[in-house]
């Protein structure tokens, strides 16, 4: 009888336990997809003939108010920021979210979604070479191996962006050239971010953190539209843009935020990361049946080798 109790407790520990799992791998994979979101509606946004500075402009505008709200929140009780800790924070809002958003953004008119997504994908292996010119951490041999698969992958389909823009999509291979750079230099942005915002999380918390730092990004977003546009120019976009904004602002930007850090908090970051892989198959998919972006035996290679190459990249050290 005894016995019998006994394994009923541990089978319903063992069932409390996978609960928590299941929900944060479910959380994680939902907000991978929603981010990945974010490249179709500013797609979508571009066929109304708006530009980056206002499209940008729009989404943190209608963002701010909630990033504020995640900051005040997560912040309750907790010791005001010292003068270090405000610095730290502008400096990695300008450098995550306000250069890294332009920058995409910027590229996104140039590329398809579904190669953007690939480009930002490569943020791990970034760190990596960060983590080596600033700090000389040595890499693995299964990190650099994980790193020419996925930088192959990456080539492969850059090849296929420079052959198919001038024929499909009325651009030319510098137009494809140029939005590949802007969306690298944006994954070279955040990967500075990711870099440096280590020791200001451990200070911070990491809710509160990204509250402050996008809250930061916002302000810069709206105050380069009103540097660099007459104030006319926001209210001449097509409402298409509006509500497409709207819904970037929410569903693709805070509510995945959150999601990704209920996820953490429940897998932790390992394991959250590698459910994040279906970010960039659900961005070309969203692409091909959304915006009508080919889908080719070349773009599935080059998609399958970065993802086998982030893959293997993260599981050297196990």
């Amino acid at each position: 009888m005894a016995a019998t109790s006994t394994a009923a407790e541990a089978q319903a520990k063992a069932q409390a336990h996978s609960k928590p799992i299941a929900g944060g791998i479910v959380l994680a994979t939902v907000g991978a997809i929603a981010f990945s979101g974010k490249a179709i509606i500013v797609k979508l946004a571009y066929r109304h003939g708006v530009d980056a500075v206002t499209l940008i402009m729009l989404r943190m505008l209608f963002a701010l108010p909630l990033f504020v709200l995640m900051a005040w929140w997560s912040g309750r009780g907790k010791p005001a920021l010292t003068t270090r800790d405000w610095i730290g924070v502008i400096g990695l809002g300008f450098s995550g979210y306000y250069l890294a958003s332009f920058l995409d953004f910027a590229g996104l008119a140039y590329i398809s979604a579904g190669f953007e997504r690939l480009i930002l994908y490569l943020n791990p292996t970034l760190v990596l070479l960060f983590g080596w010119l600033l700090y000389r951490r040595p890499a693995s041999r299964r990190q650099i191996i994980g790193m020419l698969i996925s930088y192959t992958g990456v080539l492969l389909v850059f090849g296929h962006e420079l052959l198919s823009s001038g024929a499909g999509r009325g651009g030319s291979g510098g137009d494809a050239a140029w939005g590949t750079l802007l969306c690298f230099l944006s994954a070279v942005s955040y990967a500075g971010y990711l870099i440096y915002s280590g020791e200001f999380v451990k200070r911070l918390g990491s809710l509160r953190l990204v509250g402050l730092a996008t809250s930061v990004a916002c302000v810069l977003c709206i105050a380069q539209f009103v540097f660099l546009r007459p104030m006319s120019a926001a209210f001449e976009v097509a409402p298409q843009v509006i509500w497409l904004s709207v819904l970037n602002a929410t569903l693709c930007t805070a509510v995945p935020v959150l999601m990704v850090m209920m996820a953490i908090e429940r897998i932790g970051a390992a394991v959250a990361a590698q459910t994040g892989m279906v970010g960039p198959v659900s961005t070309i998919l969203m692409g091909s049946l959304i915006l009508g972006e080919p889908f080719t035996a070349w773009i599935a290679a080059g998609t399958a080798l970065v993802i086998a190459g982030i893959f293997v990249f993260t599981r050297s050290g196990r």
